[in-house]
């Protein structure tokens, strides 16, 4: 009898990658769109557009491809997750082409251009914050009956849907911080920096009340994290996520350029490390395994022989645009 390649692990670190990516690389200028509401003048605005403004479309590929991989590789969860949550991804759809239009409006729609502002930075926070509760949603769990989504349309609005939105546009905001620390100087560097802290309290308030909310909500996950041995394997991850957050706050009152950025992108990867400990192997949690969820061996294998070449080309143009782009923005040489 021939023995099948099981593929499951290998699509489920691709997608998990394409979901970080999205997350780490459309989370910072969505991050910026919202800091960019708080800037004082015309040319600070200029200047923090000028930032994401090579880049910031390019790095929404990756929500594209997680999308159409989860239906191709995990067809029965695409199925279940979609209704669950289809209000808060269809809020945030709408919200990222409102931004993307406001984007281009405010370069060639000068006389309503401080309407095209405020539209980019209300859909920046709407997208984020609709992300957010898709996460919480996900996180609850959803009703599933005979491999369906066995809910309401409205099941995914909890108070704990509501935190992890808020939740997330605080992180979205911290890395946008550390972005502008990253790309400005003088008085937007500086404001960067006071907002950063800002953004970085609300982060880490949040991990705390995510980390004591979920095992209390799911007792699978308590038993995940705190039985033994696990919670002496585990333990490295909320520690190492506390001398992050110290590092990070301190360099944010600091001179660093480079470390209120990364510290951002360090505590997101402990807390998705983190929900990977707490949901593995569930991929719709509490219902479905990866293997459950997964389309047939064919189907897999056919549609892996296109990713392995289209991952490669994503990533040298995503590379290279940020490597041409690199350096400090000024507001009189961008976009316009």
């Amino acid at each position: 009898m021939t023995q099948v390649l099981d593929l499951v692990p290998i699509w489920t670190v691709i997608l998990a990658a394409a979901v970080f990516f999205y997350v780490l690389l459309d989370g910072f200028d969505l991050g910026v769109g919202m800091l960019f509401g708080l800037a004082p003048d015309k040319r600070s605005r200029n200047t923090i557009m000028n930032s994401i403004a090579p880049i910031w479309d390019g790095n929404e590929t990756w929500l594209v491809f997680g999308g159409l991989g989860l239906l191709a590789a995990f067809p029965t969860a695409f199925a279940v997750i979609i209704p669950a949550v289809y209000f808060p991804i269809l809020v945030m759809l709408l919200a990222l082409v409102f931004r993307g239009v406001a984007f281009e409006f405010r370069f060639r729609d000068a006389e309503n251009k401080t309407f095209w502002d405020r539209a980019f930075c209300y859909g920046s926070a709407i997208a984020t914050f609709a992300q957010g509760v898709v996460l919480g949603a996900f996180v609850q769990g959803f009703p599933v009956r005979d491999g369906q989504f066995a809910g309401t349309s409205f099941a995914f609005l909890t108070p704990f849907s509501i935190l992890t939105g808020v939740a997330l546009m605080f992180g979205y905001g911290l890395l946008g911080a550390g972005w502008l620390i990253l790309k400005t100087e003088g008085d937007i560097q500086a404001a960067a920096r006071r907002q950063g802290r800002i953004c970085l309290i609300g982060v880490v308030t949040a991990i705390a009340i995510v980390s004591i909310w979920t095992p209390i909500m799911v007792p699978a996950v308590a038993a995940r994290w705190f039985s033994w041995p696990n919670i002496a394997l585990f333990a490295p991850v909320p520690v190492l996520s506390g001398v992050i957050a110290l590092g990070t706050w301190r360099s944010l009152g600091g001179k660093a350029e480079t470390a209120p950025f990364f510290g951002a992108i360090g505590l997101f990867v402990l807390s998705y490390i983190g929900m990977a400990i707490s949901l593995y192997p569930m991929i719709v949690p509490y219902q479905l395994t990866l293997w459950e969820a997964a389309s047939s061996p064919r189907t897999q294998a056919f549609l892996l022989v296109g990713t392995l070449f289209l991952v490669p080309v994503i990533l040298t143009y995503s590379s290279w645009s940020y490597w041409v782009f690199r350096g400090k923005v000024r507001a009189e040489v961008g976009y316009e």
